[in-house]
C-alpha cells in the first residue's frame, strides 16, 4: 500500500469534521489522544505560523523519512521501513511539490499542495508511481504549528473521515501522521507515521 492509500476515496472536506478536531486540538494544547511512541521524540517548538502562502516552506530540501505502518488487516502489528524525498517550493510558496522515493531509490509517489487562496485552505493531492492517478485531495490548514487535513468517504455504508496531519515541525525535523474515523471524529485510529529528517 502507497503512502496514503487509505485517503484516495476522499470526495471532499468535511467542514464540520475539520472544525471539530481543531478546536478539539487548540483546547488541548495539541494533536489530542496522540500514543506516547518511542520512536518518535519531540522535535522542538514548531515554526509555522498558519500563514497561508509559505505555510509548506519548511518541508523543502532533501529529507530521510522514518515510516511506521500498521500492517494491512491489522491492529497491533506494524511496519517499520525508510525512504528518502526530495520537495520543491514552487510559485513563491504558494505550492510544494514533494518526490517520494523507496529505499532503493525507485519511486513512491507524488505529494502536490496548492494554496487555495478563496477558500484559505491547502488542498494535499497524492499520486502514486504505481497508477499515475492525482488523487482528491485533502483539506486543511495550519494553526499553531500543526497542519491538520481532513476528507471523508463512504465504504459500504459508513461514512468514514480521514486526517493527515502535519505536526513537530522545526528548522531540522517533521513529523506527519494518519488516521481514521468512523464516528464523526469522535476517536481516531492512527495507521501511518512518518518522521522527516533533513539531510
Amino acid at each position: 500500500m502507497e503512502r496514503r492509500t487509505v485517503l484516495q476515496g476522499g470526495t471532499g472536506l468535511l467542514l464540520g469534521a475539520l472544525a471539530t478536531a481543531l478546536s478539539a486540538r487548540a483546547a488541548s494544547g495539541g494533536i489530542m489522544e496522540t500514543p506516547i511512541d518511542t520512536d518518535y521524540t519531540p522535535a522542538g517548538k514548531g515554526i509555522i505560523t498558519g500563514k497561508g502562502m509559505g505555510d509548506f516552506d519548511f518541508l523543502a530540501g532533501e529529507r530521510r523519512i522514518r515510516h511506521k505502518r500498521l500492517k494491512d488487516g491489522t491492529k497491533d502489528e506494524w511496519q517499520r521501513f525508510d525512504s528518502g524525498a526530495t520537495v520543491h517550493r514552487v510559485l513563491n510558496g504558494m505550492g510544494s511539490i514533494e518526490e517520494l522515493r523507496k529505499a532503493d531509490g525507485s519511486d513512491m509517489g507524488m505529494g502536490v499542495r496548492v494554496w487555495l487562496p478563496q477558500e484559505k485552505k491547502w488542498a494535499d493531492h497524492w499520486t502514486s508511481a504505481g497508477n499515475g492517478v492525482v488523487n482528491p485531495p485533502q483539506k486543511g490548514e495550519f494553526i499553531d504549528g500543526e497542519g491538520v487535513f481532513i476528507s471523508e468517504d463512504e465504504v459500504e455504508g459508513v461514512k468514514w473521515l480521514y486526517r493527515g496531519v502535519w505536526d513537530r515541525i522545526t528548522p531540522t525535523g517533521c513529523r506527519w501522521h494518519q488516521s481514521t474515523s468512523s464516528n464523526g471524529g469522535k476517536s481516531w485510529e492512527w495507521n501511518w507515521w512518518m518522521e522527516w529528517t533533513r539531510i
